[in-house]
C-alpha cells in the first residue's frame, strides 16, 4: 500500500511517494519561474505549475507503484488563486502572496471593518498579501475576468480540481484569503456581501484529510493507477509541514528553514487579541481537528545565505564542485567558531513578522578593518536566527509558548547551524527520520482519509519519528540573550532612519 503527497511551493512542486510505514520509496521535483510583469506584480502561471506536477507524479510514479497507490493529497503555499471559469479553464495569472497589488483595497478594508473586527471573524489582521485583497483588485482592475470567475480556488484545490476532484478547499487554505469564519468553519457572508462577492465564486469548504473525490479516468490511465485512488483534501504547507513532523500538542512547533523560515506552534484555541494582531500573527485551523496553528516567518532566511554565495562565494561554489558537495554547507562549516563581531538584521527582502513592513532593509553592523568573511558569515547565521527568536518571545507575550523546535527544510542538514540555534534560542532543536515534513503530513492525511490508518494520532505514532536533538549550550545562551537585546534596538533604528532619509526607501 502506497500513499503519494503533493506539495505545491511557490518556486517549484514534489511529489513523494511513501509505504504504509513512512519509508520514501520515491520522489521528484520541478522548478518553475516567477513572472515579474511589471515592477511589483509578482505572478504564477497556474497552467505551468500543473504541467510540473504532471511531471513529478509521471516521474515518481514509477510502474512497479501504480497497483499500490491508494491516495493522493496535496498541500500548498497560501493566498494565491486560481480564478476559473465554468469550464475549468484558467482565466490568468496569479497574484502571490508579495505582489504590490491589494494594498488600496486593504486600507478600504481597515476603514469599513477595522483589525479587530476582521481579526474576530477570519483569525487573520488585515493584509494585501490575503486573497480577498487580490481579488478586489481583479473585480476593479480587471472586471471582465472576476464576472468570468466561476471559481477561485488555492492552489492545492486547483491541482485537486485538475485530477478530478470537486471544487473544494480544506479550512486552513481557506483562512489564508482573508474571507474565512474560522469558528463557524465556512466563508463569512458578513464580508463577502460587504465587499460584493458571492460566496459561490468559492471552493466548498472541508476539514482536512476529507476525500473529496477519485481521480478521474484521464489521469488514472495517463499515470497508470487503479481508478479507484482517492483524492484527498491537504492544506496550507505549513500546517501539513507540522502534522508532518509531529507537531499535533501545545509547546511544539515545527521550524520549516528553507529560501524563508517560518516556525508554526499548535495550541488549543484561537487566539484573537490584540497582541496577535498587533504582530500579524494568524490564528489557522490545522489539519488537525481542534487544534490552531500560527505562522511566524521571515522572508529572508536561506536568502541571505545564497545571496552571500552568489556574491561573494565564487570560492565556495568551485570547492563544492571539486567535492561534490552543497555550497552552502562549505558556507555554514566557513564561519567562525566563536561569536560574531558583528551584527547582521537579514531584512534583504524587507520584514515580515512581527512589523511586516516590505520596504525595510537589512544591515550589518560593526564593520572594521579587521573583519573577515568567516565574522560576516557567521553574523548572517546569527542574524536569521535572532529574527526567529523576537518571533518567539512575541508568541510567547501574546499567550504561544514553545518548547522544542522540530526543524525541516534545507538548512536543518546542517548540525552546525541546529546547534547554534538551540543555543541561541535556549530550547531543544530536533530533526526528523523523513524531513520531508509537508509531503508526509499530506500523506498522512490521505493514509487516514483512506482507511489505512485509525486516526491521524495512530498515523504519527507509526510513521513520525525523531532523529536527533541539539541541546543549548548555557553559558554561551547567556552571552546570546545580552547580545539579542542589542539586535532588537537595530530595525527600530534602521526604519527611523529610512523614515528620514531617502536613499534608504
Amino acid at each position: 500500500m502506497c500513499l503519494l503527497g503533493l506539495d505545491i511551493g511557490t518556486s517549484g512542486c514534489k511529489a513523494t511517494i511513501i509505504d504504509e510505514n513512512g519509508r520514501v520509496l520515491s520522489e521528484a521535483y520541478r522548478e518553475y519561474a516567477l513572472i515579474s510583469e511589471r515592477p511589483g506584480w509578482q505572478v504564477l502561471d497556474p497552467e505551468q505549475i500543473w504541467n510540473a506536477v504532471v511531471q513529478v507524479m509521471s516521474e515518481a510514479i514509477q510502474a512497479k507503484f501504480c497497483s499500490r497507490i491508494r491516495a493522493i493529497g496535496v498541500s500548498s503555499f497560501g493566498e494565491a488563486t486560481v480564478a476559473i471559469d465554468r469550464n475549468g479553464r484558467v482565466l490568468c495569472n496569479s497574484m502571490i502572496y508579495i505582489d504590490s497589488r491589494g494594498a488600496l483595497e486593504a486600507e478600504a478594508l481597515k476603514e469599513r471593518f477595522g483589525d479587530q473586527k476582521i481579526l474576530s471573524i477570519t483569525g487573520t489582521a488585515i493584509d494585501p498579501m490575503y486573497s480577498l485583497c487580490k481579488i478586489l483588485w481583479l473585480k476593479k482592475n480587471q472586471p471582465q475576468i472576476f464576472a468570468d470567475t466561476w471559481k477561485f480556488l488555492l492552489f492545492a484545490d486547483f491541482i485537486l480540481f485538475k485530477l478530478g476532484a470537486e471544487p473544494a478547499t480544506d479550512y486552513s487554505l481557506a483562512t489564508r484569503t482573508m474571507a474565512f469564519d474560522i469558528t463557524k468553519k465556512q466563508w463569512s457572508v458578513e464580508i463577502l456581501d460587504a465587499v460584493g462577492i458571492a460566496v459561490d465564486k468559492f471552493a466548498q469548504p472541508v476539514q482536512s484529510g476529507t476525500v473529496i473525490g477519485k481521480i478521474s479516468l484521464r489521469y488514472a490511465h495517463l499515470f497508470g493507477l487503479s481508478q479507484d485512488v482517492v483524492l484527498v483534501a491537504g492544506g496550507h504547507d505549513q500546517a501539513c509541514a507540522a502534522l508532518g513532523a509531529g507537531v499535533t500538542q501545545p509547546g511544539l512547533a515545527v521550524d520549516d528553514l528553507g529560501t524563508t523560515e517560518c516556525i508554526t506552534p499548535a495550541f488549543s484555541k484561537p487566539i484573537l487579541t490584540k497582541a496577535m494582531a498587533a504582530n500579524y500573527y494568524a490564528s489557522v485551523p490545522h489539519v488537525i481537528p481542534d487544534l490552531f496553528v500560527t505562522y511566524a516567518f521571515s522572508f529572508t532566511s536561506g536568502s541571505v545565505l545564497k545571496w552571500y554565495r552568489d556574491t561573494f562565494g565564487d570560492s565556495f561554489k568551485a570547492a563544492a564542485l571539486k567535492q561534490n558537495r552543497n555550497a552552502y554547507e562549505l558556507l555554514i562549516e566557513s564561519a567562525s567558531p566563536t561569536p560574531a563581531s558583528v551584527l547582521v538584521v537579514p531584512h534583504f527582502a524587507g520584514a515580515a513578522t512581527p512589523y511586516m513592513d516590505h520596504a525595510a532593509v537589512g544591515a550589518i553592523i560593526g564593520l572594521t578593518i579587521n573583519t573577515k568573511p568567516e565574522d560576516i558569515m557567521k553574523g548572517i547565521l546569527e542574524g536569521i536566527t535572532f529574527e526567529i527568536m523576537v518571533n518567539v518571545e512575541r508568541l510567547a507575550e501574546a499567550g504561544i509558548a514553545i518548547n522544542e523546535l522540530r526543524a525541516v527544510g534545507g538548512l536543518a542538514k546542517s548540525a552546525a547551524f541546529l546547534q547554534l540555534k538551540a543555543t541561541m534560542m535556549g530550547i531543544p532543536v530536533t530533526t526528523l527520520a523523513v524531513p520531508e515534513a509537508g509531503t508526509l503530513g499530506v500523506a498522512i492525511l490521505a493514509g487516514t482519509a483512506c482507511g489505512l490508518y485509525p486516526s491521524l494520532a495512530e498515523a504519527v505514532k507509526q510513521l513520525v519519528h525523531t532523529e536527533k536533538t541539539y541541546y543549548p549550550d548555557p553559558i554561551l545562551h547567556q552571552y546570546y540573550q545580552k547580545r539579542f537585546v542589542q539586535y532588537k534596538k537595530l530595525y527600530p533604528a534602521l526604519r527611523a532612519l529610512r523614515d528620514t532619509d531617502q536613499h534608504f526607501q
